[in-house]
């Protein structure tokens, strides 16, 4: 008798939920490759705007002294300042306000801004309460381009006197429109608020005088025009210098 090729009822069940199976499997394969291929995409997204957002923060921080490879000096930003703190020029408080302000040493106003102000914050600076960060421009004379070049080299050579320097030079601020003070005159000075002699021998050399020059137009740039220009922790501040102890007690309410 010849055999049947019927299946039973229970075989085609068996058949049908094998095969149930096989097409389970073959779409979670299908759905595991298309996760797979989802988050490959995602994740090469995700890199792409990263970078971006990386190549942009980098762009937005760019000066014009990024690219500058002349003389430089030690501790100065890329926006022009040099930073004052506890060990000297070249030095920061770590963790205490910032002070920005940008002098021209022709300028009458920045005289009277040192005199006024000047003690106050190299103490400030010494004591750790603040990072006072100069930043020398030439925007009046070529006295006003040799004297911020001597006062970078002084920042960069013997930056422990770069705040008297600072100070004795506005002092014997020359008249504004004049030639201002002499090379030997200046060295001279330096040499009177401490700086070593070898040191103000090199004053005159200009060493840093691209860098003075290029830092200028950086302040321009970032809407220093006119000087004294003082800024708090990145913002302009509003108060008034000419008032004595003003500016301190904004510092010292900062930090």
């Amino acid at each position: 008798m010849a055999q049947s090729n019927k299946l039973s009822k229970t075989e085609r069940r068996e058949a049908a939920r094998k095969e149930a199976e096989r097409l389970r499997k073959i779409q979670a394969a299908k759905e595991k490759r298309s996760r797979r291929i989802l988050i490959g995409v995602v994740a090469a997204v995700l890199a792409l705007i990263i970078a971006a957002v990386v190549v942009i923060a980098l762009q937005a921080n760019r000066t014009l002294l990024s690219d500058f490879e002349g003389a430089t000096p030690a501790g100065s930003d890329l926006n022009g300042g040099i930073p004052i703190g506890a060990d000297g020029a070249g030095s920061a408080n770590e963790g205490a306000p910032e002070l920005d302000v940008y002098v021209d040493f022709m300028c009458p106003h920045c005289g009277t801004f040192e005199q006024i102000n000047g003690e106050d914050l190299t103490q400030a600076a010494a004591d750790g309460e603040v990072t006072v960060i100069y930043h020398p421009v030439s925007f009046l004379s070529d006295y006003s381009a040799r004297a911020a070049a001597a006062f970078a080299e002084v920042a960069n050579s013997a930056p422990e006197n770069a705040m008297d320097f600072m100070n004795i030079l506005f002092a014997n601020q020359p008249t504004e429109g004049g030639d201002g003070l002499t090379d030997e005159q200046i060295a001279e000075f330096a040499v009177e608020a401490g700086v070593p002699q070898d040191v103000a021998d090199t004053l005159a050399d200009g060493t840093y005088a691209e860098w003075v020059d290029i830092a200028t137009q950086q302040a321009s740039r970032d809407g220093a025009s006119s000087t004294p220009t003082v800024l708090l922790d990145g913002d302009e501040w509003g108060g008034n210098w000419n008032n004595p102890g003003e500016l301190l007690a904004a510092v010292q309410e900062a930090g």
